[in-house]
């Protein structure tokens, strides 16, 4: 059995490491093979890969990082069914096969949630923080998504990117939500845009680097010179590369007191959640804790990031 893993730099990916140890915890014989992709290809690329698992029994499915929203658009005629999630955000992380069918998943919405909900403190939003997502793609979508969806709001949600496609896209999808918060779209297509927005941010918010830099591209969104709100909470999609953003919040974390997290506990729940999925099995919270141990280990870091 066989698994591909669809991305921009897999080979550089510790799931390359880490996949064997999965198997052998679940009790399942497979292997992983990284597919990459550039940045914004050509729709024929999207399409050679999806027909390619679908005519191979030996691939049972994909996991797409990255290119959710590419993939989505190039190949989703493909797929004889999309989920929900897929279908509202126009955006797929997840290949499965099902009783002959080809089927496509977008899982970020629930592995976004679980991954917020390890850290986020419970009352946080009572503060009267803010929500600043930097990115527009199906990562921010999904967080966004699950955050709206709740009982409890932050006092705002704002969200930039470097595209206006992109940003078209997002605000289309969240201001569907019918829900009482202020929400704010900015095109962040010149240096300092987004250290404007940092400026105004209330204490006690969320912060989330999900552009990519720090690991597809290096960087960061934001200059060294930007000042985070205290009592917030900084967290870089990203759990490998340059990291740039996080080394710039470390750097503020005893003087404005915050809570820094990288995206090691999101890329766990998404590859568990997409697991699950193409080998039709069920993964307990016992098995995830022991896959997020023994990951850990095996990366050698330390969960407090």
């Amino acid at each position: 059995m066989k698994m591909y893993f669809v991305g921009v730099t897999t080979k550089q990916s510790s799931v390359m490491t880490l996949f064997p140890h999965w198997m052998r915890i679940l009790g399942l014989d497979a292997v992983i093979e990284g597919v990459d992709i550039a940045l914004r290809a050509d729709r024929s690329e999207y399409i050679e890969v999806v027909e390619k698992i679908r005519e191979d029994s030996d691939v049972l499915g994909a996991l797409v990082t990255t290119h959710k929203i590419d993939l989505y658009e190039s190949a989703r005629h493909l797929f004889d069914y999309l989920c929900p999630y897929a279908t509202k955000f126009g955006e797929l992380s997840c290949i499965s096969k099902r009783d002959g069918m080809l089927v496509g998943h977008a899982k970020d919405p629930i592995s976004s949630g679980l991954a917020l909900e390890a850290f986020l403190p419970t009352g946080f939003w009572d503060n009267g923080g803010d929500v600043f997502v930097m990115g527009a793609g199906g990562s921010s979508i999904a967080l966004c998504s699950y955050i709206l969806s709740q009982e409890k709001l932050p006092r705002k949600l704002i969200v930039s990117n470097r595209s206006s496609e992109r940003l078209g896209n997002i605000e289309r999808i969240l201001r569907s939500y019918n829900v009482n918060i202020d929400m704010e779209f900015i095109l962040a297509d010149k240096m300092g845009a987004n250290d404007s927005v940092i400026e105004r941010l209330r204490p006690y918010s969320l912060i989330v680097n999900a552009t990519g830099l720090g690991k597809d591209r290096p960087g960061s969104p934001l200059g060294d010179n930007c000042i985070f709100p205290i009592n917030s909470l900084c967290w870089d999609f990203n759990y490998r590369g340059d990291l740039v953003f996080l080394q710039q919040a470390k750097r503020q974390k005893m003087d404005r007191n915050l809570h820094i997290e990288d995206g090691f506990v999101y890329f766990l729940h998404g590859w568990m959640q997409v697991v699950a999925e193409v080998f039709h099995i069920d993964i307990s919270n016992g098995k995830f804790l022991e896959i997020m141990n023994e990951s850990s280990i095996l990366c050698g870091r330390n969960q407090n990031v």
